[in-house]
């Protein structure tokens, strides 16, 4: 599995690194297909953000916390994500059990935007056709309050939102 470090604001000494390689490299026993995970570690106001992001065979699983010190931070986060890692294994098994295939990979590029100062990110992703329900497990994964996805059963781009506590939302385009 390839690692990569990210840094901003702060300064990640050996130690810490070797730490965070040998705790992140633990999670192929919780999933096989990780082919590389990013850690981007931060420093703003007084406290550490560690974002943690896993590529499980195109599937994008990621987990971000704060905390006061660095390794704490990446330790909530890569709880976190583990925790995603086992709910997307058992959604595979079920998957499987009612014999569907399961693959509905997907990728992200980020794209800085200079041009329009509202614009602070863009992101395009590549649809592929999946049921609401596999696309609330995928935003799920990701740890995003809505997902973009095409329905398997009409063709069209919708959009999946988290509402509450466990209740989530459909947009479905009108022509």
């Amino acid at each position: 599995m390839d690692i990569r470090f990210v840094q901003r604001g702060c300064e990640i000494d050996d130690k810490l690194r070797d730490y965070m390689e040998k705790k992140i490299s633990k999670l192929e026993k919780f999933f096989r297909r990780i082919l590389n995970c990013q850690i981007v570690v931060s420093h703003h106001k007084g406290s550490f953000n560690v974002e943690t992001t896993a590529n499980a065979n195109g599937v994008i699983l990621r987990a971000e916390e704060d905390a006061l010190e660095p390794r704490k931070a990446f330790d909530q986060s890569l709880k976190n994500l583990e925790r995603r890692i086992k709910k997307y294994n058992s959604y595979l098994k079920d998957r499987a059990q009612l014999g569907a295939e399961a693959d509905f990979t997907f990728s992200v590029e980020e794209e800085a935007e200079n041009d329009a100062p509202t614009i602070d990110k863009v992101k395009k992703v590549e649809v592929h056709p999946m049921e609401a329900a596999e696309a609330v497990m995928q935003m799920e994964l990701v740890g995003h309050a809505f997902f973009v996805f095409q329905n398997a059963a009409s063709g069209e781009i919708n959009v999946v939102y988290k509402r509450g506590e466990n209740s989530y939302g459909l947009i479905e385009p009108v022509r």
